[in-house]
């Protein structure tokens, strides 16, 4: 077996892309591109395969690119993949088919995620894919949310007929694509180009529409002929200290919304948005580095994250907190937030104790447990609370017959995603909590499978 290391992609500068908000990876060009494929040993089981939620053919579609045939590359992705260029840029490949190459414990595995942003972005770019409408067979489907999961669905549905309409909550279409990752790690308008596609496919769109408010589930149910819900998890989660209601301290979610979805990174922007010298951030996944990352192209001077457990209990991906660190962002680990103080309402400090870890708990992860009189204050003008969210409780309290959990999320068949009620299914963050874009994408494939039985197509 030939040793060949493991290409990176080229990135743009830390001290300048902290300071705006282009993308920070530019991917792979063709050369790396073609010496990455030919690290792949075309595996006869192929692992690889197994760890990725929706499928994709991983060993057929990079040898295609080592024969650079990228147009059959992406024809190969697009069997089981409807938004490539999205998750070549957010999936874990480090935990899903990337966690399972051959390669991995010599070199390094083989960067899938990157290979498949390479020829996602050459086929954009060329308009190499181009879906048609398929003739239509007399089914209709309603989605509710426009996000990874309900566009998935979605678009299996349509390529086998049905006549599909997705009800979107905001003004624009893409759901947490668009209100919640930033431009600098997915640009918007790739999202767009990934969406128009679905519209040349036969989707429609309807926006503005809040399932739940402004239509009932039971009327959509009348209506159409099997219903799937994706409206994901935006309903912010807080600590309940003292200190949170103060001016200055936002949820991760409004955030990045105000700042994605409204613009308001933009110079000629009208969104309100805080625009702290120094910020604290509470959390460590991705939405705390996404958060820490846009504070500091925000204009803040400093910007520290807080996180109660070790950098080896960080569930962000590493490249995330790579990126963060590159950029100037502080980690304040073993350290837990307990009083928000204020001056004049407005968020003045943040007293913090001292953790040491245990035992594991329940996640799995060790327990953080306080350390005696090692309390600190840091001082700070906004925060930022990135620790996690819930389903929105309005389709729930809108409709009694849909079952759902103590925490508010959507129970569901695991192999079908149906529901408590006929001919609804469900997917994504609503089902899960708060997850990733290639899992909820899974669920999305594996209900529109469902609904097209429970419709009589297949």
């Amino acid at each position: 077996m030939a040793k060949i290391e493991r290409q990176h992609p080229i990135e743009k500068d830390p001290k300048y892309r902290a300071t705006c908000f282009e993308e920070v990876s530019e991917g792979f060009n063709e050369e790396r591109a073609l010496i990455e494929a030919s690290r792949c040993l075309n595996c006869k089981n192929a692992p690889c395969i197994t760890g990725c939620p929706v499928n994709v053919n991983i060993p057929a579609f990079i040898a295609k690119i080592k024969e650079k045939d990228y147009d059959g590359a992406i024809k190969v992705i697009r069997k089981t993949n409807n938004l490539p260029a999205v998750c070549g840029r957010v999936c874990p490949q480090e935990s899903q088919c990337e966690g399972r190459c051959v390669r991995l414990k010599m070199e390094g595995a083989v960067s899938i995620g990157n290979l498949e942003r390479f020829v996602a972005d050459m086929a954009l770019k060329k308009g190499t894919v181009k879906s048609e409408a398929v003739p239509k067979i007399g089914k209709k489907a309603a989605i509710i949310g426009s996000g990874p999961a309900g566009l998935t669905c979605a678009a299996d549905l349509a390529a086998a007929g049905v006549e599909v309409t997705v009800m979107e909550a905001f003004h624009k279409t893409g759901g947490v694509l668009v209100y919640g990752i930033p431009e600098f790690r997915l640009p918007k308008l790739l999202v767009q180009q990934e969406i128009d596609g679905l519209k040349n496919l036969g989707v429609n769109f309807e926006l503005n529409c809040v399932v739940g408010k402004t239509i009932y589930l039971e009327e959509l149910l009348a209506e159409y002929d099997s219903v799937f819900i994706g409206t994901g998890a935006g309903l912010p989660v807080f600590l309940k200290i003292d200190g949170e209601n103060l001016n200055g301290v936002y949820s991760a979610n409004e955030y990045l919304t105000r700042i994605n979805l409204m613009n308001a990174y933009k110079p000629d922007s009208h969104t309100p948005v805080k625009k702290g010298k120094n910020v604290i951030v509470v959390g460590a996944g991705n939405v705390a580095m996404d958060s820490a990352r846009t504070a500091k192209r925000m204009g803040a001077e400093t910007v520290k994250i807080v996180y109660r457990r070790s950098r080896d209990e960080m569930p962000a991906r590493l490249e995330e907190i790579r990126h963060a660190e590159e950029e100037g962002i502080e980690l304040c680990l073993l350290t837990n937030p307990e009083k928000i103080n204020g001056d004049a309402g407005w968020v003045s400090s943040m007293n913090c104790k001292k953790m040491q870890l245990g035992e594991p708990d329940a996640s799995g992860r060790r327990k953080p447990i306080e350390i005696k009189d090692s309390e600190f204050e840091v001082k700070c003008d906004m925060v930022i609370m990135a620790i996690g969210t819930s389903p929105n409780p309005l389709l729930k309290a809108s409709c009694n017959k849909l079952l759902t959990t103590v925490k508010g999320t959507i129970i569901t068949d695991n192999e079908t995603m149906k529901t408590s009620v006929d001919g609804v299914y469900a997917g994504g963050d609503a089902v899960t909590g708060a997850a990733t874009v290639i899992l909820a994408m899974g669920a999305g494939k594996k209900a529109a499978k469902a609904m097209l039985e429970y419709m009589k197509i297949v």
